[in-house]
């Protein structure tokens, strides 16, 4: 496996109606250099393509309310939680599981990605609240890949550099061996996914490799080893903006949990876009 060097560009935040491939073009213009990889987050471009919907518009069904006020702060709170190793003040935090808010976001979890998908404690099927305002969600993309081909496109109309661009979800991919597994839908192929929140469990019970979740690639044919790794690296180089979770954000920003705004989000350092080159070697004759 190649070596890679990670380069995070920072934008400004991009609302609803952003053109992101012209902030792209823009952010990676004079740094971008032929066969580099460009990572975008899949949650940007969600948010910038206006695929987000506001909870607060949603009635929760009663399936919806017993996730919320049964499953989350008891299942996952005490059960669940501690079996997957997650940590103490997320284990608190889902004790205390928001009745109401949490009823509507289950909804929306129940519609969108199911059953399986909704009994997850976060991320449940794609859908996103961190560095979202208010009440409002992404939605995984519906045509990642046909977006990552026109990004690619425009880089080499606009630039004249030939570049592989990946999407990527911070959602986990499980790897054991050479099998890969997420239970995140609409992976790159050679991950696997199923399972909704029984795959999660697993793969956190069992303390797999777990890595950013890569959902398009363009522009190269690589391994879904090295779009793992890839993923991972650009993962890590961008950090978390407003917060790893919704609690993090309001506990950031010392707001309610629906009370962060626009203009909040947008006093952080957002880094959507992430140039990953490989690191060649010279060879010793």
């Amino acid at each position: 496996m190649p070596r890679y060097k990670a380069y995070a560009l920072t934008t400004k935040y991009w609302r609803p109606g952003e053109d992101y491939i012209k902030q792209i073009i823009r952010s990676i213009e004079g740094k971008v250099s032929d066969g580099d990889f460009v990572v975008v987050s899949e949650k940007a471009i969600a948010t910038a393509t206006g695929n987000i919907i506001d909870e607060n518009k949603v009635k929760p069904s009663l399936n919806a309310k017993i996730i919320a006020k049964i499953w989350m702060p008891f299942i996952w709170g005490y059960l669940l939680g501690p079996i997957c190793h997650l940590q103490r003040k997320l284990i608190q935090q889902l004790r205390s599981y928001p009745r109401d808010a949490g009823s509507r976001h289950k909804q929306v979890a129940l519609q969108y990605a199911g059953l399986l998908q909704a009994l997850m404690f976060g991320s449940e099927g794609g859908i996103d609240g961190t560095n979202l305002p208010y009440a409002y969600v992404c939605l995984p993309l519906k045509n990642a890949q046909a977006i990552a081909e026109e990004i690619r496109r425009k880089i080499f109309e606009m630039l004249g550099k030939k570049v592989c661009v990946i999407i990527a979800d911070t959602d986990k991919t499980y790897s054991f061996r050479n099998f890969h597994f997420t239970p995140r839908p609409k992976p790159i192929n050679g991950i696997q996914s199923f399972g909704g929140f029984t795959t999660y469990i697993v793969g956190r019970m069992l303390k797999l490799k777990r890595r950013a979740t890569p959902i398009a690639v363009a522009g190269h044919s690589i391994s879904t080893e090295e779009a793992l790794t890839i993923a991972e690296l650009a993962n890590r180089a961008r950090g978390y903006g407003a917060g790893r979770t919704v609690w993090d954000m309001a506990e950031k920003f010392n707001v309610n949990l629906t009370e962060v705004s626009w203009k909040m989000l947008e006093k952080i350092k957002h880094k959507p876009i992430v140039i990953v080159r490989t690191i060649l070697h010279n060879k010793v004759h």
